[in-house]
């Protein structure tokens, strides 16, 4: 997915390390301490896995904490190395500073270094352990702990999360709220991936990003696609492999399956990550990707320069190896390399549906389906599970959300997520802010010179929200411009 389609693993770190803005705007640098949780492994099975744990990673720093009484900033790690989210992340230290935080990162069960049983963390049925539940419960347990040897029982939580980060947080809210007073969930798709919604929505959304530049780059992209349909109908594999730069010819309709899957993986990421300056998360990603796509007349030339982009940022590469840039598996956008792809492979095969589809009509893209049956055929195949695709929805309220109290959820509109997510406030303390020119959870990022005016009234409007949540007694009410409105917000904790 979500989010870590080409991470770049900060494995070597460990002790104590800065967390450095990419921009000019950066007012905090936070130090950040590394440290490891004994978590339980099974928490909801007293006889399982002979009551075992397993070392829980996690990030933490009190340089900015009022000791005992400012709150805790927690961020719910999603589905990577938990570093890539520390240090892309700088609005929560920023915020921290100003509202005298600790701020603790705890890294997802099964990711990163987080892995329950080492190496074999992805056998069966090792990697039965790997559910929202049990990730929720190690938060909740962490939080829970943590403040008893910190002495900090009467700070407030406000938990954190970007993207399936996000969901999480939102859950954490939903599921714990006598342990957690507010949420920020930012680019948050809780709807889409309980299987709410259009499966056509995401793809179209890529498209419109690009469409928003010129509608001559989808009319491009599309007539790109046709021409390697043309080649491919006639076999012509020479020609495809020398146009796109292939290691080896494709030999058969899989190879090509393949080829239209990494190609649409680099425009999904361009538009997630569509940031007003150069990022080195998921990745190596110019100032705004998608108005790097050129319009030329060799539209095979331009398909191939943009997969460059994604795929080959350094320029070291001298040919594109399908399989190994790539791999499909049960999330259209992307699951990304190496044992994180396993595991978000996994989600994605049980509670988290993204039975996305493009169709060459509503987007720019081939036509490319993964109904609920080709989800059922691939994960039993896969890992031996069947989905169940109502769970999330059942478990985690779905749509049915106006009873739950203190969430933002934050979503700009150039993110292709942002509609599967919550885009209009649905009560006075479950309010949606949407930022004009934001890319994916552009908001948790930390300030820089480059960013629109729209982020950074969406963060002060955050930080405000969240000054109030902390707020031993806070106001009944207070003034808060949402959409150029005033409009009266009462919190409840």
């Amino acid at each position: 997915m979500v989010f870590l389609l080409y991470v770049q693993l900060l494995l070597g770190l460990s002790g104590s390390h800065s967390q450095s803005g990419e921009g000019h705007g950066l007012k905090t640098e936070a130090q950040f301490t590394e440290k490891y949780f004994s978590q339980t492994l099974d928490h909801f099975n007293f006889n399982s896995m002979g009551n075992g744990t397993f070392s829980q990673r996690y990030l933490i720093t009190d340089q900015y904490w009022e000791k005992g009484h400012g709150p805790i900033f927690f961020y719910t790690g999603n589905e990577g190395d938990i570093w890539e989210f520390a240090l892309n992340s700088g609005f929560i230290t920023e915020l921290a500073a100003q509202q005298k935080a600790l701020v603790i990162f705890a890294e997802h069960r099964y990711y990163g270094r987080s892995l329950p049983f080492g190496n074999n963390s992805f056998s069966i049925p090792q990697i039965s352990l790997l559910t929202v539940e049990q990730a929720l419960a190690d938060y909740v347990v962490m939080i829970t702990e943590l403040k008893q040897q910190l002495e900090a029982t009467l700070s407030p939580v406000i938990v954190f999360g970007g993207s399936y980060g996000g969901m999480l947080s939102v859950y954490m809210r939903l599921k714990y709220p006598n342990k957690v007073a507010g949420a920020l969930a930012a680019s948050a798709p809780i709807l889409s991936t309980a299987g709410l919604g259009d499966p056509q929505q995401f793809f179209r959304d890529v498209t419109a990003d690009f469409e928003g530049i010129t509608p001559k780059c989808r009319d491009a992209v599309r007539g790109a696609f046709h021409q390697l349909k043309e080649l491919a109908e006639h076999q012509g594999y020479s020609r495809i492999q020398s146009e796109f730069a292939l290691c080896k010819p494709p030999t058969s309709a899989k190879d090509i399956q393949q080829l239209y899957g990494l190609l649409r993986n680099a425009f999904t990421l361009m538009a997630m990550l569509d940031y007003p300056y150069s990022t080195h998360f998921m990745g190596n990603m110019p100032a705004n990707p998608v108005k790097v796509y050129t319009v030329g007349s060799d539209l095979l030339a331009n398909l191939r320069n943009t997969a460059g982009i994604v795929y080959n940022s350094t320029g070291l590469l001298t040919c594109f190896d399908l399989y190994s840039l790539y791999v499909e598996c049960a999330d259209p956008t992307g699951c990304g390399l190496g044992f994180d792809s396993q595991a978000w492979d996994y989600q994605a095969c049980t509670e988290i549906n993204l039975c996305y589809e493009s169709n060459n009509v509503t987007d720019m893209f081939p036509p490319i389906t993964f109904t609920e049956k080709e989800r059922e055929l691939y994960c039993s195949k896969r890992w031996g599970v069947l989905p169940r695709p109502g769970w999330l929805k059942a478990q985690f309220w779905g749509d049915a959300l106006s009873t739950a109290s203190n969430i933002i959820f934050s979503n700009g509109d150039l993110d292709p997520w942002a509609n599967g997510g919550v885009r209009k406030s649905l009560s006075s303390s479950l309010i949606a802010i949407n930022i004009p020119g934001g890319a994916h959870h552009l908001d948790l990022r930390g300030s820089d010179d480059a960013d629109p005016e729209s982020v950074i009234k969406a963060r002060k409007t955050e930080a405000d929200i969240i000054e109030m949540l902390n707020a031993t007694n806070p106001p009944a009410s207070c003034i808060h411009v949402h959409s150029g409105k005033q409009l009266l917000i009462k919190f409840s904790v």
